[in-house]
């Protein structure tokens, strides 16, 4: 990809950090600029008469406040949350700014991945990993990675959006100074004003001519947060009022004149061509005006979505057949294979003897499953695109902009610049949109109808057939335990690797070990005093991809239900023996808190049990208690307590729901989901398939948030990983039923 640098750091998504800085706040755009200034500032080119903007994120014009949301808004808040942190800065109340979602920039670099890209766990803030960080923090400057994932847009803004608030806060008060004649320093602001010493106030936008002239007050400080007015307070979402009342336009909503409708049949067999179709029935269909052969499929052009969603399903196809195993059982036979030198991808982490602590004591030996599981957000994927002889524009949500463009414009042979990319709200994601098949469908199609608008969207069927799943992956799990300790853990994953997959797809192959496979694996801070973790890439399977929480969805519940082994093996309270393991002070207090929230006293008896888990994913350390009771109907879940320390809640009602969603979402797909193929195609293809919890199964979930951590952290992820861990380890015990595979459903039944 030409603009950006390759990736080549150990992953490439999913990290969290609060690391200051890293980007120049001098960015300063004039009214009268007609291109981005010299230092980045991507709004520098749009700027209108007597208009002004002091960073990426904040744009005055004589009649409107706009502040840029960087990351996408996949239904995760950010929408509302990133223009507050900005709006707290400035004095702003909710209704005196209007949100746009930033365009391609590298100006928009994501801060929020150096920890994770770094090769240390995330407890470890010796001098060494700090600056291992900041070397990382640079090569993402550098390589202008424009993305929202792994529970890092908080991490990412926290710091930037707060100072490029106070820059702006500040420089208009010098330009009212300029024009009162008042000194700064007897100025003050409040709801969108500078207020005068006698009381007299002058509206930012009335200011806005004046502040383009003079130069941006750079050494500006965001406040305490002790002085916050909204961040830190329970907030209404932005975005609450439009969303209730169908308001709010998300991409599969927009419309443009004299557009047309497209809808596509692509080979199930994921990335391979089509070799013949047969469209004579289709042609003549209702509102059919265009059948169009693309790269792996076919597309109907039509007056409507409907009519074109019909009239594909009348086109006969022959597919080629699929290049990974066309039936499931065999995928599972090349994962048990792949436990072997050649496919060894890396050991992660080494400590003591492991080999002579598995030698002494008792060994315990267990073999844990996760299957594919697709991503099934409520919006499927869409999209609008226009070809001219100049370019590109393409209206979608999508969480990477720049890579949108490179997708895009390698599509039909266009450069990246000559593709003009609008972000979209959401209905959701959970990874699928990282991907890009609506992007390259839509860009083939427009192609084909240059001149007119064309809004492409997936029927539910086919958004299930071209998903990208999770990883498949299988663990094979030996430890050993001796006089009531845990001696020795030996961890080994074999799995499809999901990251390497999205970065070839996004035009940056990686030769290095897939990072995600270590999450969840490797980053366990028990005392364990022989301890190794191993990760092996199977090769020839499924393409797969990032799905929320990544390898830490399916890591998280081998390692955590494999220390539950051991514990009861040494006869320990799982909750106790988890605390007193424990390495990291503020990581022990977070299992104390849901030790108290749940008054966790051991066995439950009388068919009720209660299972533990703790993971700490993308930087923040989540733990959860599950409580069941086994009833004559199958396993009830009660309740779930979940304690989370994320360094600073930012918004405490999207935290707690963002908490409970990912409790939801973990307890969901373990108990159900699960994603197959049989002739190279996915099995199931629409939600009565793949059926995640019913509102009448969800039990009550009680969060607490703590602010131990000395980095802020992402929360959008870590609920999901403990969740299947602490089910499955409430299942034993209150059955004794372990239970390693998932979904939970083939070996037990739920209320």
């Amino acid at each position: 990809m030409g603009q950006m640098q390759a990736f080549s750091r150990r992953a490439f998504v999913f990290g969290s950090a609060a690391i200051a800085g890293g980007i120049a706040f001098g960015a300063y755009g004039r009214a009268e600029a007609a291109a981005p200034s010299a230092d980045g500032n991507p709004l520098a080119a749009g700027l209108g008469p007597n208009s002004v903007t002091f960073n990426p994120w904040v744009e005055i014009s004589p009649d409107k406040i706009t502040l840029i949301a960087q990351h996408a808004d996949i239904g995760q808040g950010v929408g509302s949350v990133q223009p507050i942190m900005i709006a707290e800065e400035m004095d702003l109340d909710p209704g005196q700014f209007e949100i746009r979602f930033a365009e391609p920039s590298p100006a928009y670099f994501n801060t929020g991945f150096a920890d994770e890209f770094a090769p240390f766990v995330a407890a470890d803030q010796s001098p060494a990993a700090e600056e291992a960080r900041a070397a990382t923090l640079e090569w993402l400057r550098k390589s202008g990675l424009q993305m929202t994932g792994g529970s890092s847009s908080i991490p990412d803004t926290y710091q930037k959006l707060r100072v490029a608030g106070a820059v702006a806060r500040e420089t208009l008060k010098a330009a009212a100074a300029r024009r009162s004649g008042v000194a700064v320093a007897d100025l003050r602001t409040q709801s969108g004003h500078v207020i005068l010493p006698n009381g007299t106030k002058i509206a930012y936008v009335a200011l806005a001519a004046e502040a383009s002239k003079i130069p941006p007050v750079l050494d500006a400080q965001p406040r305490d947060p002790s002085g916050w007015r909204m961040l830190g307070k329970p907030m209404m979402r932005l975005d609450v009022r439009a969303k209730v009342m169908g308001e709010l336009k998300f991409g599969i909503d927009l419309k443009t004149d004299g557009m047309l409708y497209a809808s596509v049949k692509l080979n199930p067999n994921k990335g391979q061509p089509l070799k013949s179709y047969d469209a004579s029935k289709a042609q003549s269909m209702p509102g059919v005006r265009k059948i169009l052969e693309i790269k792996n499929g076919v597309a109907v052009i039509a007056t409507n979505s409907w009519y074109a969603m019909r009239a594909v399903d009348a086109i006969a196809c022959e597919w080629a057949p699929s290049a990974y195993p066309a039936e499931q059982a065999d995928h599972w036979k090349v994962l048990e294979s792949s436990f072997k030198p050649e496919f060894l991808g890396k050991e992660w982490r080494k400590i003591g003897d492991i080999d002579t602590g598995l030698k002494t004591g008792r060994l315990v030996e267990a073999e844990y499953r996760a299957p594919y599981v697709a991503h099934q957000p409520l919006e499927p994927l869409n999209g609008i695109g226009l070809v001219t002889d100049k370019g590109m524009e393409i209206w979608v949500g999508h969480q990477s902009p720049r890579f949108v463009q490179w997708v895009a414009a390698t599509a039909i042979g266009l450069k990246p610049e000559q593709i003009t990319f609008h972000n979209q709200w959401t209905g959701g994601s959970f990874g699928h949109r990282l991907e890009y098949e609506n992007v390259r469908v839509l860009a083939e199609i427009a192609n084909q109808m240059k001149g007119t608008p064309i809004k492409l969207v997936f029927s539910r069927e086919e958004d299930f057939l071209q998903d990208i799943p999770r990883q498949i992956a299988i663990a094979r799990h030996r430890g050993s335990i001796d006089k009531g300790k845990i001696l020795a853990a030996d961890l080994q994953l074999a799995s499809t690797a999901p990251l390497k997959g999205l970065l070839e797809r996004s035009g940056t192959p990686s030769k290095d070990p897939d990072g995600q496979l270590a999450a969840g694996l490797w980053n366990v801070y028990y005392d364990i005093p022989n301890f190794r973790a191993t990760s092996y890439e199977a090769q020839g399977l499924s393409p797969s991809t990032t799905w929320r929480s990544v390898g830490a969805s399916t890591s998280g519940f081998f390692t955590e239900s494999f220390i539950d082994e051991l514990i009861h093996a040494a006869g320990l309270d799982p909750m106790k023996a988890r605390i007193a393991m424990c390495t990291v002070p503020h990581y022990r207090k977070v299992l104390e808190t849901v030790a108290q929230m749940s008054d966790w006293k051991g066995p439950l008896g009388n068919g009720r049990g209660r299972g533990v888990a703790f993971v700490e994913s993308f930087g923040t350390p989540v733990a959860e208690v599950v409580e069941v009771t086994a009833t004559d109907r199958g396993i009830r879940i009660d309740k779930v307590w979940v304690a989370v320390d994320v360094g600073k809640v930012i918004d405490p009602v999207n935290f707690e729901n963002q908490v409970q969603g990912g409790v939801v979402w973990g307890l969901g797909h373990a108990i159900n989901c699960e994603l197959t193929y049989s002739k190279g195609a996915a099995q199931q293809t629409n939600y009565n398939h793949h059926e995640a919890m019913r509102i009448y199964q969800c039990p009550v979930i009680e969060v607490r948030g703590l602010e131990n951590d000395p980095k802020v952290r992402g929360v959008g992820e870590p609920p999901v990983p403990p969740a299947a861990p602490a089910l499955a380890n409430a299942i034993f015990a209150a059955t004794g039923k372990r239970i390693r595979e998932m979904p939970f459903n083939k070996f037990i039944d739920f209320v």
